[in-house]
């Protein structure tokens, strides 16, 4: 079968293999059957190894849903009553976290700094040190609206030293960079398939310390569908999910994880490096400046300033690379206009050399060139 070709340089979803395309062409099947059940079994060991979890120790658990959810369940599900929740905030994504304590009326401190800058240690330790009651310490691995990389392994200690848990939302990062989940000082990190490991939209899933989860079981209920001891509780006892599934999504998710680790988390995350090079290389050129200092960018998310001409139009730039295959997506901080050039997904350096060819002419297109 021939399929047309994208690429995808928003930060997910991203890019696929055919082969995983097409591993969603499936016998119909219920998902209460013991060969699913199977499936996702072994699709849950294989998840833990992407951050080098023990089994004997983490656990991963399945949701359906966009990454988003996967920040609701930690949330809402692991803390304590009476406890805070400290997010360490510098962009969008980790706002979004405060946001959902905000809905479920979560206490929690909103630690806000620049989004063009990393979180400063010595204020996450003394917002630790005056609240004693903070019993999770939240950010993410790096600022997806940004490409900000995040000091998350000093973050955790800061975390661990205070008696809190670290949560991490690493869905732009799993299976990219490579992490390790306790090196890291992560209790728990999260992931959709459509991002690093390259499958499809509609399945999210938590890796995290099984013991605590276990002991959530009596904090304090606030959501039915999201809740993580229930989903957990349930695929122990039965092997399936507690809800509907996204089927197809899953068998998706289990050809990405085959070609993963096929070609190795070094070699992935070399390539990966190398189409981050490409993208840094073809903005020098064109003289458009990236707003993040190189040393604290996460090799994954390119955060490009407008250019200063008045006949930039970013929907005439992006309506023109997208009719040629290419996509490009907006930025996500409010005091300035950016756009965004992400090396996720199955491309490489030639992808983003062709993709500069398009670039080139859209902007002659609209006479900035």
């Amino acid at each position: 079968m021939k399929i047309k070709r994208n690429i995808l340089l928003n930060p997910g979803p991203a890019t696929t293999t055919d082969t995983v395309k097409l591993a969603q062409v499936v016998p119909d099947i219920c998902p209460r059957e013991k060969e699913f059940a199977d499936a996702m079994r072994q699709l849950r060991k294989d998840l833990l190894g992407i951050v080098h979890a023990h089994a004997n120790k983490h656990t991963c658990v399945l949701f359906c849903g966009s990454g988003t959810i996967n920040i609701d369940v930690c949330l809402n599900s692991l803390l304590p009553a009476d406890k805070k929740v400290l997010v360490v905030n510098n962009g969008a994504y980790s706002t979004r976290a405060v946001e959902i304590c905000q809905y479920y009326g979560l206490p929690h401190i909103d630690l806000k700094s620049s989004v063009f800058e990393q979180p400063n240690l010595d204020s996450v330790e003394k917002i630790l040190d005056e609240n004693p009651d903070v019993a999770i310490v939240y950010t993410t691995y790096h600022e997806t609206g940004t490409g900000v990389l995040n000091p998350v392994k000093e973050i955790g200690a800061l975390a661990h030293a205070y008696g809190a848990l670290m949560i991490v939302d690493t869905t732009s990062a799993l299976a990219m960079r490579p992490i390790n989940i306790d090196e890291e000082n992560i209790d728990f990190c999260m992931a959709s398939a459509q991002k690093g490991i390259q499958g499809m939209s509609g399945l999210s899933f938590i890796i995290g310390n099984e013991a605590e989860i276990i002991k959530s079981k009596d904090y304090p209920k606030r959501s039915y569908y999201c809740n993580l001891y229930l989903q957990y509780d349930f695929f122990e006892r039965t092997g399936e999910m507690h809800f509907t599934p996204p089927v197809q999504t899953v068998y998706a998710a289990i050809q990405a994880l085959k070609e993963y680790y096929a070609e190795g988390e070094q070699v992935k995350w070399a390539r990966h490096q190398r189409v981050c090079n490409a993208i840094h290389e073809g903005l020098a050129e064109l003289g458009l400046k990236e707003i993040i200092r190189p040393e604290i960018q996460s090799g994954l998310v390119v955060s490009v300033a407008y250019p200063e001409n008045p006949n930039w139009s970013f929907e005439r730039i992006h309506d023109y690379c997208y009719d040629h295959g290419f996509t490009i997506y907006p930025g996500k901080i409010s005091t300035t206009n950016t756009f965004r050039l992400c090396a996720l997904g199955q491309i490489d350096e030639q992808d983003i050399k062709d993709f500069f060819i398009i670039f080139k002419n859209a902007l002659k297109e609209c006479g900035i060139m």
